[in-house]
């Protein structure tokens, strides 16, 4: 498939910080794709939560499902667009490499531990997974992508404004990632695509949890017609049939809007070359406003009665506690970190540099070592 003008060719990308060979069978974006897959952290996505903790039920969304069914609309919506999939993959595949155990509970929890020391963000963690922490090549640290993939991992969400956290701001000094840039089309496109995947599974997956019912979510707009529409061709289906068919029609309609949104922006902005999206200085792939609208509705009541759900918090200050405990005793005691990391805590010069290596490894952990290693060090 021939691609647009505006998208990211692989024979145009401006290279690995560690120069390398190109492959006779894969372009530097499929390379990229499969080193990310075959990292630990990519890996370690499986026993980590969205909302619900790992353990609570096979039927939830963790971290892996997530960025696979990111991937698989982003791939969707770049092949509409003319966009080099590839690349739109590779960036979805890793945005979310950088979050801790335990979903948005387990990274407050850290960036509130960590505030003396410079803070944690999961972007700029999932930077430095891929360009410090995963250690498996003979020639670097890192996994070596591409500026293009790392640009999109860096800022698929915007430019990145202020004081940089750290890690970006430790690797943009050695490789610009022009962070004051829009990223590429693919980027956005991977951006969006993680809206639009997980509106739609949290909605599925409250429901699945009995937070709220099917009677409650048809008040929402989009989710609305959608089951007025499966009600009318299907009367008499039943009720799983019926909330799959239903959401699978959200889905629809937001990836629709995306691809139209951003075929008309794209038409009328004409950008001639990929570095042209970056200049525009506004995103290409948005939602259309009266969609946005309806969405910040949705997320609202996902908010109110999934987030915020009672069950919900008993468990996000159980988990709190976990990583609470956790972080200050690898700080008393560096010698609880396996052997694996002792070289790193023997060359740690003051405080700042050894909490970097313990929010490291507590960043890594998977909901169930995490739990694991709490009762070890704390029940026994």
């Amino acid at each position: 498939m021939s691609l647009a003008p505006y998208a990211c060719m692989p024979a145009d990308s401006r290279g690995r910080l560690h120069p390398e060979a190109l492959s006779t069978f894969r372009s530097p974006f499929q390379r990229d794709r499969d080193r990310i897959i075959h990292s630990s952290a990519f890996r370690r996505l499986k026993h980590k939560t969205q909302v619900f903790v790992e353990h609570e039920g096979d039927y939830f969304r963790t971290r892996l499902t997530h960025s696979i069914e990111v991937a698989q609309v982003a791939r969707t919506i770049a092949g509409t667009l003319g966009l080099n999939q590839e690349l739109t993959e590779a960036v979805a595949l890793a945005h979310d490499l950088g979050h801790t155990p335990f979903g948005h509970t387990g990274e407050d929890a850290l960036h509130a531990l960590m505030a003396p020391y410079g803070g944690f963000d999961h972007n700029a963690q999932a930077i430095r997974i891929v360009t410090s922490l995963e250690r498996h090549y003979a020639g670097f640290d890192g996994l070596n992508l591409t500026w293009e993939t790392l640009e999109g991992i860096a800022k698929h969400n915007g430019p990145v404004e202020g004081p940089l956290p750290y890690g970006l701001a430790e690797y943009n000094a050695v490789h610009d990632l022009e962070l004051h840039t829009h990223a590429s089309a693919e980027a956005q496109v991977a951006a969006l695509s993680d809206d639009i995947a997980y509106n739609n599974h949290d909605l599925m997956d409250g429901l699945r949890a009995g937070l709220f019912s099917d009677a409650e979510v048809a008040e929402l707009p989009i989710v609305g017609p959608a089951y007025a529409e499966i009600d009318a061709l299907w009367p008499e289906i039943d009720g799983i049939r019926r909330r799959h068919e239903a959401l699978r029609r959200v889905f629809g309609v937001m990836v629709t809007d995306v691809i139209d949104t951003a075929r008309a922006t794209l038409e009328e902005a004409a950008p001639g070359c990929a570095q042209a999206v970056r200049d525009l200085g506004r995103p290409v792939v948005r939602f259309s406003e009266p969609v946005w609208v309806e969405i910040e509705v949705i997320r609202a009541f996902l908010f109110h009665r999934m987030y915020r759900a009672p069950s919900v918090m008993r468990e996000r200050e159980r988990v709190t506690r976990v990583v609470e405990d956790l972080f200050p005793l690898y700080m008393e005691r560096p010698d609880l970190l396996p052997t694996a990391w002792q070289a790193d805590v023997a060359s740690a010069k003051g405080d700042t540099a050894l909490a970097r290596i313990v929010a490291d490894y507590v960043a890594g952990m998977t909901d169930r070592f995490a739990l694991q290693e709490h009762g070890r060090l704390f029940d026994e």
